[in-house]
């Protein structure tokens, strides 16, 4: 199932999308703390709409997005780091978030150097706090594209990722979330301006996603629609207004963006 947030006739609705055409349907996505099976048995409505004819939003609405950072063998060679024992977290606020379309604001007041770094995000779907490896998939709703949008410059110069990584839209998310990936194996690609400068698989985590979701959950306690962003792998680089930046992941879709000045 594909699941996502959207707007038509000046009102934002949830949806479940079937090949061309997007499904309203009544229930609201729950909030904290919402029940889980409330998302799980989401059914589509009678009437549809062409996929074309609405907006794309963001398809979750977290309340706040743990990332993860060097949990690909190839990225942390890339940067001649040492493997991590244990999986290394930082957080970037909601408030960073936009979802499919949406334009990721340079912040040229700040940084000299925006990178991209495609991920694979995952959804929570259910209250989770503390929860074992072995269960770890009950508590995912699904998959999304994702855009850890990264001040490169403002990273290497502070002790700590928040202002590097918490501009507004530096999370980019979307276009829906899959409910039916295999995590695993997936593949990921990153292209900048229809140029590949990604391409890797989930295969080539150090920490998969249930390892990640189940450390995090004893550390926090995660909320329906709070995402966990799993890495990016090698490639990583910089861009610049004017640019478009697309995430690809088979099975998902793809994540596009474009790159603006700060006004």
């Amino acid at each position: 199932m594909r699941i996502c947030r959207f707007s038509a006739e000046n009102k934002i609705f949830l949806g479940v999308i079937e090949e061309e055409a997007v499904y309203g349907v009544e229930e609201k996505f729950p909030q904290p703390p919402g029940d889980a099976d409330e998302i799980r048995k989401l059914t589509k409505g009678a009437s549809s709409r062409k996929l074309s004819s609405v907006g794309l939003l963001s398809p979750a609405r977290p309340t706040k997005i743990v990332a993860i950072g060097l949990n690909y063998k190839a990225h942390a060679a890339e940067f001649n780091k040492p493997l991590p024992e244990e999986p290394m977290i930082f957080l970037k606020p909601s408030t960073a978030v936009i979802g499919p379309g949406d334009s990721i604001i340079y912040p040229s007041h700040m940084s000299r150097r925006v990178d991209y770094e495609g991920e694979l995000a995952l959804v929570i779907g259910r209250k989770a706090k503390d929860v074992p490896v072995e269960r770890a998939r009950d508590y995912i709703l699904g998959y999304a594209c994702f855009n850890d949008v990264t001040a490169r410059d403002l990273q290497g110069k502070d002790i700590q990722y928040t202002r590097a990584k918490g501009f507004d839209t530096f999370a980019c998310v979307g276009p829906w979330i899959e409910t039916g990936l295999d995590p695993l194996n997936a593949r990921i690609e990153t292209y900048l301006n229809r140029e590949k400068r990604q391409d890797t698989s989930t295969s080539d985590m150090i920490f998969n996603v249930y390892e990640l979701l189940s450390f995090v959950s004893y550390v926090m306690t995660l909320l329906p629609g709070d995402i966990i962003t799993t890495g990016t792998p090698s490639g990583v680089g910089k861009m610049k207004p004017g640019d478009t930046v697309e995430v690809r992941i088979d099975g998902i879709g793809s994540l596009i963006n474009t790159v603006a000045a700060r006004a």
